[in-house]
């Protein structure tokens, strides 16, 4: 089966790259929560500083450590970064890595937004999901959210204070309960039913906001504040893609290509893998099995040079 089981496995690299890339995932899991975790508030100095010093603490330790940790390899998917760029979040790394931990986090994200870059984003991106945008001050800012928690749209609450409504608190802890095969969720005096397609946006127009510890710990806190390294990073992505829209089009082309090409990578390997596991006795006595890693290995390498 073209020089053994062994090569149809391992000769194109398919295990020994999967192997070599996760070699490091559990100090890059780590590294990855804590960032999302703790330094959502902070500017991107101090999360660069922050990262490099617990990287060389997890090598202290021994636990597998990637040489450069980054957010975007951790938990980022390539097209739907394109697409949030598209929708008007920022092309610098430190507005990126927001976008990630506001799509992953548990908790609600709260987004300090002065200059209104994420405000603009999440109403773009949420445009056609029949966003409703609401205020504390709003008069029927409750009937509102009621509403979007029930039919799962999601809702952007602006300009918020350091101070939260007490009446959001199940909302933010998700105090959700099941009865009758229905999740449900009490707001205020009310109980509503809980659609899990809900999603909740906060945003605060305060420069240096000082949130105190029970509401820190009720939101994610993300930092969307321009900084001179985030400007230089957006202007140089703005010009690039003016005077060279060719290759700003060939880039998404590129990234959609790369995308699928790795999801298919992906399932080639989970395919080897079961088909190992699966087999019963000597495995170069399975036809079945030796078919499928024989085609395996010709779509890799395929896949492979279109990679390079």
């Amino acid at each position: 089966c073209g020089g053994g089981v062994g090569e149809t496995y391992g000769g194109d690299g398919v295990a020994a790259r999967r192997w070599e890339r996760d070699a490091g995932v559990s100090g890059g899991v780590v590294l990855s929560a804590g960032l999302g975790a703790y330094l959502g508030p902070v500017r991107l100095v101090f999360r660069t500083r922050c990262i490099s010093g617990w990287s060389e603490l997890c090598n202290e330790k021994k636990i597998p450590c990637s040489a450069v940790v980054s957010l975007r390899d951790a938990l980022g998917d390539p097209v739907a970064i394109r697409d949030w760029q598209i929708a008007g979040l920022p092309v610098d790394n430190f507005s990126t890595d927001n976008g990630i931990i506001v799509s992953n986090a548990r908790r609600w994200p709260l987004m300090i937004d002065p200059q209104g870059q994420a405000t603009k984003w999440i109403q773009n991106m949420e445009k056609g999901n029949k966003l409703a945008v609401i205020k504390l001050s709003d008069a029927n800012f409750v009937r509102t959210l009621e509403n979007a928690i029930q039919f799962g749209s999601p809702v952007l609450l602006e300009n918020v204070g350091e101070e939260l409504d007490p009446i959001l608190e199940p909302l933010l802890l998700k105090l959700v309960f099941r009865q009758g095969g229905v999740d449900y969720l009490r707001l205020g005096e009310n109980i509503i039913e809980y659609s899990p397609e809900f999603r909740f946006y906060i945003t605060t127009r305060l420069r240096n906001p000082h949130y105190l510890p029970e509401v820190a710990v009720k939101v994610s806190l993300l930092n969307f504040m321009i900084t001179v390294e985030g400007l230089q990073d957006q202007l140089l992505g703005i010009v690039a893609a003016k005077e060279k829209a060719e290759l700003e089009e060939k880039k998404n082309q590129l990234i959609l290509e790369s995308a699928a090409n790795k999801k298919q990578l992906k399932q080639i390997e989970d395919r080897i893998l079961e088909v190992l596991s699966s087999s019963e006795g000597n495995i170069l006595e399975d036809e079945t099995a030796i078919r499928v890693l024989s085609s395996s290995k010709t779509l890799s390498v395929e896949i492979s040079e279109k990679q390079v």
